[in-house]
């Protein structure tokens, strides 16, 4: 019986053969990314077929996507990542709620199938360089869920296109930002943040 880790590795490569199609498209840097709705039929075509299944979580903290071997469900893949709550200041609650969910399950996937994309962080124009800040020792683990956190927001905020949704991004992830507070991971995000306010309309 095959494994749930060559079950994955081998729907990774048909999915790259696949040529799917990106409909997304990122109009402050100007490239296209997969929509969910782009590649999770492929996935889920390709997952019958080999017998997997993804189930998606979510806490508070924390995203997950849990791939499962169908033929023996205990043998399985955890994927996971910090969360990033979505603002619209023109939206209700459970739009933002939908938001969000989309947006870390499309991450979640995309971590899980090894897709790479266009490199949002790359795409946004240099900002002016930060003097270093000093920051207490910080756990291998605790950096990788920072630079993660950081990567995502400054995505998320590349999708934007008026300064008030930058700023609301920001202020429904205070909590996990005033963590990031001297850190190189908060001086990247903070001027990856301005340089973006700098470049949007009001």
């Amino acid at each position: 019986m095959t494994n749930v880790f060559k079950k994955l590795q081998k729907v990774r490569h048909a999915f790259a053969s696949a040529n799917v199609k990106k409909s997304g498209k990122n109009k402050f840097a100007g490239y296209e990314y997969f929509e969910l709705g782009d590649f999770i039929p492929v996935i889920n075509a390709m997952f019958d077929e080999a017998g997997l299944i993804g189930v998606v979580r979510f806490t508070k903290e924390e995203g997950s996507l849990t791939v499962y071997n169908v033929d023996n469900p205990e043998e399985r893949i955890v994927f996971t990542s910090p969360m990033v709550f979505a603002s619209n200041p023109k939206g209700q609650p459970i739009q933002d709620l939908g938001s969000t969910h989309t947006y870390m399950r499309r991450y979640l996937w995309l971590m899980a199938m090894e897709i790479v994309e266009h490199d949002s962080v790359d795409a946004a124009a240099p900002a002016a360089p930060q003097k270093p800040v000093e920051s207490q020792p910080v756990s291998p683990q605790k950096n990788a869920d920072n630079d993660l956190l950081v990567e995502k927001l400054i995505e998320h905020g590349l999708t934007l296109e008026a300064k008030s949704e930058l700023a609301n991004l920001w202020k429904a992830n205070q909590k996990q930002i005033d963590q990031l507070k001297g850190t190189e991971a908060f001086n990247k995000l903070k001027s990856a943040f301005a340089e973006m306010k700098n470049n949007l309309e009001d």
